[in-house]
Formats: structure tokens, sequence, C-alpha cells
């Protein structure tokens, strides 16, 4: 098979992230209505290029976005896992490898070269992985937020599980985008949205 041919076939493949719906979600016409991968996807990427200043110095943001990008393509055949479910957490990463070598087996070296990008975000190692990781924490909360905790009041999560989850008192972050975050979660809790 020719090789534009496996792109194609790819493209078409990962149109299927559009109907991967997320536990994320938002209001719509004054409905809730749940994220889906692809919608998941394209925000992270605005985050990137928009909270840029905050990212480590020496992050290359174009690599940050392709990270982005493919980081939920995985889902197309492992699904969503919600964060602060344990049992479906237990198995996440080896059904996201499984996901990643069909995947990304549709292409040749291509294939290889986005499939490695997928494992340096999945390592949270480089600069560009630890601020898309970053990013990729920060949008569900404020969706959270802005839902008034829909989901959080849903599963009865506590601020401690938020924080241990996200990695907040650990994270290499800039301290401006902690104490927002430290800050949204303080004032969910008043409101009530978030167990204390």
């Amino acid at each position: 098979m020719d090789k534009l041919k496996k792109q194609m076939d790819f493209l078409i493949e990962i149109s299927k992230m559009k109907s991967i719906y997320r536990q994320s979600v938002y209001y719509e016409n004054g409905k809730i209505k749940r994220e889906n991968d692809a919608e998941h996807s394209w925000h992270m990427c605005m985050y990137a290029l928009v909270l840029e200043e905050y990212a480590p110095k020496g992050t290359d943001i174009s690599k940050c976005i392709k990270m982005m990008l493919i980081h939920d393509l995985v889902e197309i055949y492992a699904g969503d896992t919600y964060l602060y479910d344990e049992k479906g957490n237990a198995d996440k990463a080896e059904r996201e490898k499984a996901a990643a070598d069909k995947l990304y087996a549709m292409l040749d070296e291509q294939g290889e070269e986005l499939k490695a990008l997928w494992y340096e975000f999945e390592a949270n190692e480089s600069l560009e992985s630890q601020f898309a990781n970053t990013l990729d924490r920060l949008q569900p909360l404020l969706l959270n937020y802005l839902t008034q905790g829909y989901k959080w009041k849903e599963n009865k999560v506590h601020i401690s599980q938020v924080i241990e989850k996200g990695k907040w008192e650990t994270r290499k972050v800039d301290e401006r985008i902690k104490k927002f975050v430290m800050d949204l979660l303080e004032d969910s809790v008043k409101k009530g949205w978030l167990l204390p």
C-alpha cells in the first residue's frame, strides 16, 4: 500500500475521536454537554498558544501542541478513563499502549515518530511533556468550575483527590498557574462544588 493511502486511512481512522466522549462536561445553550476527545485536543492546543508565557523556559510550544493533538488518539481503542476511577485506571496504561501500537502501525516511519511523541507525553519528563500534562490537568478543572462542580459533585470528589491526582503540590509548573489552581479549588470547596 502506498504511503498516501496509509496516511489517508489513518486520518479517516482518527476522525473517530469526535465520537469518544470524555467525563468532562460544559454548558452549551444552557444544557450540559459531554466534551469529546477532538474538542478536548483542540482546546488543549489553544491553551498552549494562549498560556505559552507560563511554560518553562526553553519549551518548544510547537512540539507541545503536537503532543496535545495526539495525546488522546489512543482513546479511539482504549476509551476514556475517568481520572478518579480506580478500577478503570488499574489497566489504563496497558490498554493505551496496545491502542498506540495498533493505531500508529497504520503508518510506517511517520507512525513511529507519532508513537514516540505519545510516549514522551506519557513519560512527563521533557519540558514539553510537563507543560502539556499541566494543561491537560488544568482544562478539566476549569470545566468543573464553570459547571459548578458538576462531575465533582456527581462523583463525590474531594479537594485532596484533585490535588493528589493532578500532582498540584509537586508539579513543575509556573507558580502563577499553581496559585490559580489552588485558589480555584478552594473557591470550589467554599461554594460546595467540591468536597473538603
